[in-house]
């Protein structure tokens, strides 16, 4: 006997922002001198018997000293739909850069979820290389080695289903492990991109992000993540402000900061 797929609601809180010209945000430039503004957002998927946070963002010291600034603090945004930091019991992370896997003591409780291939990646050769290591934290990683050594982490190898309704999927490029994570709603089948597109303009104009590690496997990524969506509607990118315009939010006390993404865009 299965278990049946379940129906899970999906936040995407905001909790930094970073104003920079169109033209850091492509491989090659941008003719346009507009500005195109980055958002930072972490991810909660919550069910009836289990939640899920995509990624642990980072915090306000770590990201002044990068030049981002800190809009409202990650606990305060998973305190707004209700989840306490030291209640979580699962965090998957798409990556291990910065912004992806901070706020090292926030959830003593958690075991992560991470690619084989990711933690190999930021703690392998590559990282002599400043242009590909500068991304990461050295912090973070040694904090996620020590979470190993605990018995905290549990690895993944490509594709694993960690429960009914949610799928986590290697696709690399813009690291070497990236994984972006399938959910299943009342709307249909959600992919959260993370960092396999930072915005919709990347995927849609096939227009690579300039920090990758693998340009192939970033434009394989933006066929993957819509092939395991039910429309384009259903992919989320990692860092687009548009999110926070295209779908409803979880209050008016929100609206400028965390949308509901398993309803309908607006």
């Amino acid at each position: 006997m299965t278990n049946a797929i379940e129906n899970y609601k999906i936040y995407a809180i905001k909790y930094a922002h970073h104003d920079r010209p169109a033209r850091d945000n492509f491989i090659g430039g941008d003719p346009h001198d507009d500005n195109m503004p980055l958002d930072y957002f972490v991810w909660a998927v919550v069910g009836e018997s289990r939640t899920f946070l995509v990624d642990t963002g980072f915090d306000p010291k770590d990201g002044a000293a990068r030049g981002r600034m800190t809009t409202r603090s990650v606990q305060d945004g998973l305190g707004a739909i209700g989840i306490r930091t030291d209640s979580v019991e699962d965090v998957i992370i798409t990556h291990m850069h910065y912004d992806h896997a901070g706020n090292r003591t926030l959830f003593p409780k958690a075991r992560y979820h991470v690619q084989d291939r990711e933690m190999a990646y930021c703690t392998g050769r590559c990282m002599c290389h400043a242009p590909l290591s500068h991304p990461f934290d050295a912090e973070d990683v040694k904090s996620m080695v020590g979470r190993i050594f605990e018995g905290n982490v549990q690895f993944h190898d490509g594709t694993s289903h960690v429960a009914p309704g949610i799928s986590l999927h290697l696709v690399g490029g813009h690291t070497n492990g990236l994984q972006v994570i399938r959910v299943h709603t009342e709307r249909g089948w959600v992919v959260l991109a993370s960092d396999a597109s930072h915005l919709y303009a990347n995927m849609e104009q096939d227009r690579p992000f300039p920090a990758v590690y693998n340009v192939g496997d970033m434009l394989e990524g933006y066929r993957r993540v819509h092939e395991l969506a039910d429309s384009p509607q259903h992919v989320i990118p990692g860092h687009d402000p548009a999110v926070l315009a295209r779908f409803p939010a979880h209050s008016n006390e929100t609206a400028d900061w965390i949308a509901r993404l398993d309803i309908g865009p607006r």
